[in-house]
């Protein structure tokens, strides 16, 4: 992510980690181990409307392996309901192909972020007899 907020020219290490406390939940973020490394952390954040993922990180010498991939998946599975996924990436940022991938579609854009969102999935038919 730094690499990103230095090409935007938005890097400050105090003010990205106070944005991060500021909205840190634990109760809505968890940590992602592979084995006994902490690999990177993601956060869920359901609202009325929609449920957002936020703070998604992956360490580096996790990236680019189809982890980020795997995980975002498997959050979207346990917590698919009625409502849209909404996330936002940096301008520029390769993590957007990632989302793209995984049926995120733009929805606006500020000079800073993309705002994506992955409609609700239709409900599966029940298994005919």
């Amino acid at each position: 992510m730094r690499a990103d907020l230095e090409r935007l020219g938005r890097w400050d290490p105090l003010r990205v980690r106070q944005r991060f406390l500021d909205a840190f939940e634990s109760a809505h973020t968890s940590v992602i181990q592979i084995d006994d490394e902490k690999a990177g952390l993601i956060a869920v954040r359901p609202e009325s409307d929609s449920i957002w993922i936020e703070h998604f990180y992956l360490q580096p010498t996790h990236q680019g392996r189809g982890l980020g991939g795997q995980v975002l998946r498997q959050i979207m599975a346990e917590h698919e309901d009625h409502r849209p996924f909404r996330l936002n990436v940096l301008q520029g940022s390769p993590a957007r192909h990632l989302y793209e991938r995984n049926g995120f579609v733009f929805e606006r854009e500020d000079s800073i972020d993309v705002f994506l969102v992955a409609p609700p999935r239709a409900p599966s038919s029940p298994p005919r007899p």
